[in-house]
């Protein structure tokens, strides 16, 4: 049997999470005697989408459902697509975003199988590993279902290469539920790279007072050329947007660099980016838990710490 691979895209390029998620589903191949991915592009006027698909490494078929039901990735449409795919697949592969923890559940659900969420390594055929508790413990399982529906925590996995060149094939299956229709989507356009891909991300938290003071983030952001994130309790105080928050409830980040200022290192938020190469601290509360994690830490007021490091960059 052969694994399939949800594409997530935005219509014009294959998002960098899906490339991760190809390398876990190789990873799972090769206990599966080598078994073949075939790639899932659902979308509409998504030819392009599909001949990058094609050339993802370890992918050997791609299949190009190309409709106006996939325009958006409703999750009523695209249960009933993978669902009505996965009787010649063993296992559904794809990254642990928004999107396929809308969808995938619901597949799940239909085929009677356990969801398996958020892995971060395979140890073979049916067994995985995972973190539980905000990441305080690594759970290994075994699955004794038929069929696998598998989500990756993205940061776990490299990147895969686009060096394949595998085979497109059109297929006409599209379903239309009507059972929920596409609106209106609300985006926040900036300059700054994407929070979830981002190699340098600079976080504020409670400790900012305000979101006038995030300006200082801000420009330290531009020096650095990094996203900003936010604690969730920076969240709920209205000083940045919901898309901002870095946490268990909110993106889980890995990059190269990672500056908390005046973040105090709740559970919730080291679990979204305790995985981070390189991370620096900035807290007047010598006690805060986010020094146990970093590997850098500044023991200074934020509001005179931020200036003084803008001015040095």
């Amino acid at each position: 049997m052969s694994i399939l691979l949800y594409v997530e895209h935005d219509g014009t390029d294959v998002n960098e999470a899906t490339l991760k998620a190809a390398t876990a589903a190789s990873q799972l191949a090769s206990y599966l005697d080598n078994a073949e991915i075939h790639a899932l592009v659902a979308g509409q006027n998504s030819q392009a989408v599909a001949e990058q698909a094609a050339k993802i490494s370890g992918v050997s078929r791609v299949i190009h459902v190309d409709n106006a039901a996939y325009a958006h990735p409703l999750a009523e449409n695209l249960t009933q697509l993978t669902k009505g795919l996965m009787d010649n697949y063993s296992a559904l592969v794809a990254a642990a975003t928004t999107t396929a923890k809308n969808f995938m559940p619901c597949v799940a659900a239909l085929l009677d199988v356990m969801q398996i969420s958020e892995i971060i390594k395979v140890n073979s055929a049916n067994g995985f590993e995972r973190p539980i508790y905000a990441g305080n413990a690594i759970q290994t399982l075994e699955s004794s279902d038929d069929k696998l529906i598998i989500t990756v925590r993205t940061t776990a996995f490299k990147t895969a290469t686009l060096d394949g060149s595998a085979s497109i094939t059109a297929q006409d299956s599209a379903v239309n539920t009507a059972s929920s229709t596409f609106v209106s989507a609300q985006l926040s356009s900036s300059d700054r790279p994407e929070l979830a891909s981002a190699k340098i991300v600079i976080s504020g938290g409670r400790g900012m007072g305000s979101g006038e003071n995030f300006a200082l983030i801000e420009k330290v952001a531009d020096k650095l050329g990094a996203a900003i994130g936010a604690s969730r309790a920076a969240v709920d105080a209205g000083y940045v947007p919901n898309d901002y928050q870095v946490g268990q409830t909110g993106k889980v980040v890995a990059p190269d660099l990672y500056i908390a200022v005046g973040i105090s290192g709740a559970i919730q938020h080291l679990a979204g980016m305790k995985d981070s190469k390189i991370i620096v601290a900035i807290n007047k509360d010598e006690d805060a838990p986010i020094f146990q994690v970093a590997d850098y830490g500044l023991v200074e007021d934020l509001f005179t710490a931020l200036p003084e490091l803008e001015q040095k960059l």
